[in-house]
């Protein structure tokens, strides 16, 4: 585990259909991570854990997803220092209340959030990819690549 640079998280396996798209983005780029279902309400004592040991072992991004209170990027980055991207899940509330939930952090306890379910999940990971790539040149190389891309692919679409 000691070449994992980042932690995914999720409040129940429910989430996993989405959350997959982040472990595989990241993957794509060649990212070592871990996805773990653990929760800030169940399995507080588990989660601590797991943090402690995944840091200490070179992660260095957390992604963290949930539904409905969605507490669980804020606990996560209540307990660490190192970026914190938050994904809401879908729930009751078409995923609405994870969003609010997850983007109304107290002042001085920061999470970054991103859109509900898999386009969150997807851009999750590739925000993690970003700030990796600060101290990668290679990871640097492949989001620049991924980029041009994408934008390639835009310009090739045609109208008839």
């Amino acid at each position: 585990m000691s070449d994992v640079k980042v932690g995914i998280v999720m409040g129940s396996k429910s989430d996993w259909e989405a959350v997959k798209n982040a472990q595989d983005t990241l993957e794509k780029f060649g990212v070592p991570c871990k996805s773990r279902v653990l929760s800030a309400h169940r399995t507080p004592a588990a989660l601590f854990a797991h943090m402690k040991d995944m840091e200490a072992n070179g992660c260095r991004v957390w992604i963290a997803a949930a539904g409905m209170s969605a507490h669980l990027a804020g606990v996560v980055a209540a307990h660490t220092t190192y970026p914190v991207l938050g994904v809401p899940m879908d729930s009751k509330l078409d995923g609405m209340d994870s969003l609010l939930s997850t983007v109304q952090m107290p002042r001085g306890i920061p999470v970054a959030t991103f859109a509900i379910g898999r386009t969150g999940a997807v851009n999750a990971a590739l925000f993690a990819v970003a700030i990796l790539a600060l101290e990668d040149a290679d990871l640097a190389e492949k989001l620049a690549n991924y980029r041009k891309d994408q934008a390639e692919k835009v310009l090739a679409e045609e109208l008839d």
